[in-house]
């Protein structure tokens, strides 16, 4: 599976299939990364390598979520459109993956990578790692799914909490609310998920499947609910004069100043 992924590096412990964010040096999300994602999550929905597979970051950070610099190509109509159809798209294959999907959040993730997390089947986390979803401090909504997975995994009003305010989460706070399932020192985390991963590799493989994806018709639902009309309303903030000010603020290394325009 590693021909033709420029970001994304993959490799095979028994029945268990690593896949690492690699693009130094905090593992952003650009044009390249995002395409990457893409064409991994629909190889393991229609072709799985293995049983079980486990998604980290390189270095120290799982994903700092979006590069602010990508934002800057997004004024496009036509980029939009083709990033809103296929952000959707990598969310329903990744809801689709049949294999068991188990993050190990070796350090901080952010915003599409938190969701990308929460989406998966078990969530390890280290102890000094960080989660969170912080698009409405860039002065947009979270579009890629964020605004369906945080309410259906901790309630509206926690919801509401971090996402409003683009608060990050410790492990042992995100543990507690239900937001992970495991946590873990930084130096086992990587270890502890993949046999995890691997128990469940070894499990029964129809029964195993089967069961997750009907659970992930919950998780269906909540996206059918919320997903399109957030992406819509991403779309017209990322066309925003506030978005134009959070990545002006951002370059000259300032506070934003809002205007609600």
């Amino acid at each position: 599976m590693n021909p033709g992924f420029e970001h994304l590096r993959i490799a095979s412990e028994g029945d268990v299939t690593v896949v690492t964010i690699d693009r130094p040096p905090v593992n952003a999300i650009d044009a390249a990364l995002h395409a990457d994602l893409c064409r991994l999550v629909a190889r393991l929905r229609d072709d799985p390598p293995g049983r079980a597979v486990v998604l980290t970051g390189a270095g120290d950070t799982f994903s700092a979520g979006g590069d602010f610099a990508w934002f800057s190509d997004l004024d496009d109509p036509a980029a939009l459109e083709e990033l809103r159809r296929a952000g959707k798209q990598l969310i329903w294959d990744l809801l689709d993956v049949e294999i068991p999907v188990v993050a190990a959040v070796n350090g901080p993730a952010m915003g599409l990578a938190a969701t990308l997390v929460l989406l998966c089947d078990a969530i390890f986390m280290a102890a000094d790692a960080t989660i969170g979803d912080p698009h409405v401090r860039v002065g947009i909504v979270a579009g890629d799914g964020g605004t369906a997975i945080w309410p259906l995994a901790v309630g509206p009003a926690l919801a509401k909490r971090f996402l409003l305010t683009g608060d990050p989460l410790g492990a042992e706070e995100a543990h507690r609310i239900g937001l992970v399932t495991h946590v873990v020192s930084a130096d086992r985390i990587r270890d502890e998920a993949v046999a995890f991963a691997g128990r469940l590799a070894a499990g029964a493989p129809l029964a195993v499947r089967y069961t997750k994806l009907a659970v992930n018709k919950w998780v269906k639902e909540a996206l059918n609910v919320a997903f399109d009309v957030a992406t819509a309303y991403e779309v017209v903030t990322l066309r925003s004069a506030d978005h134009r000010e959070a990545l002006a603020a951002w370059r000259e290394g300032r506070p934003p100043r809002f205007e609600g325009r």
